[in-house]
């Protein structure tokens, strides 16, 4: 219990968005993936995820919650008949799936959701690292902290994103705990507690996510860790189950994803920015990453999320 402790405490929280959306047509992403964690609180309908034959689904009253940082086929409404890929969707979405306030005309499905990020040591995205599919919650507590979290959303009251920030980090401290309580994901949980065992470790995400725009080579993350060249890569994996230099292009991936977010710049200067000084290579890997060219991925940001 003390290493379930030792996780949440390190847990660095930090809410995203909040809304409400209405499915007027059901629809399956085939390859849906973003950064950011989902809590989805279904109001009607159902919401699921899985290839076709296995799908799962949550109902009414019921959480289906999608990791970040992992692809996979999300269903907003059941027995879908028009499958996208994740960049048809974005492109085409407004026919699918509206804001709650857009929709005119009664929907087959609804949906609350809160987008957010939780990382370990403000480093390592916690639910990524656990490598696991969505899953369902059935959680009174849950679904009130959602709803809390969305009506605040709504105000424009003093200390609104105090409040905002508070229930986010009470959201992901229920989730672990709900994880923890139903014994899921025990192996996983356990690797994550290497995280705490091994201060060269720990220097090594530091150093990564402080420059992330520069040489991030074994070479020099062996020197950071004070282990050998041959060895630095085997040594992260081995404790942490990811392969290092997949670790790196997910994080400059990641920031470059929160630079579209929150800054005005163009994506040669936020590819520069994460480490890539040829754009065209940044792209390439941008886009077999999420599915979607940079390009889109900026509009989706700078628009309404859905």
């Amino acid at each position: 219990m003390e290493d379930y402790n030792k996780i949440i405490e390190s847990l660095g929280v930090r809410f995203i968005k909040a809304k409400q959306i209405n499915v007027v047509q059901p629809i399956a992403i085939d390859n849906f993936y973003d950064v950011e964690n989902r809590a989805i609180l279904v109001n009607k309908g159902a919401v699921g995820y899985g290839e076709p034959g296995k799908e799962k689904y949550a109902k009414k009253g019921e959480v289906l919650f999608v990791p970040g940082g992992k692809s996979t086929r999300l269903i907003y409404g059941e027995k879908p008949e028009v499958n996208l890929t994740n960049d048809e969707f974005i492109s085409r979405k407004e026919l699918y799936v509206q804001a709650h306030t857009d929709t005119k005309g009664e929907a087959i499905a609804s949906y609350s959701y809160i987008g957010f990020e939780t990382k370990v040591f403000n480093s390592v995205n916690f639910f990524a690292s656990l490598d696991v599919e969505p899953f369902v919650i059935k959680s009174t507590k849950i679904n009130d902290i959602i709803r809390q979290i969305l009506a605040e959303s709504e105000t424009d009251t003093p200390g609104r994103n105090r409040v905002i920030k508070l229930k986010t980090e009470h959201l992901v401290i229920e989730v672990v705990r709900y994880i923890i309580e139903n014994n899921q994901f025990v192996e996983q949980l356990a690797t994550n507690s290497t995280y705490f065992k091994d201060p060269r470790l720990i220097d090594i995400f530091n150093y990564i996510k402080e420059n992330l725009s520069g040489n991030l080579s074994n070479k020099v993350l062996a020197g950071v860790a004070n282990v050998s060249e041959d060895y630095v890569g085997q040594y992260f994996k081995m404790l942490t189950g990811i392969n290092l230099q997949d670790y790196i292009e997910y994080q400059r991936m990641e920031e470059a994803v929160n630079l579209m977010r929150t800054t005005k710049k163009s994506i040669r200067d936020i590819g520069h920015m994460v480490g890539y000084k040829d754009t065209a290579y940044f792209c390439r890997r941008f886009k077999m990453m999420f599915g979607i060219p940079a390009g889109k991925m900026r509009r989706r940001e700078s628009l309404m999320n859905i």
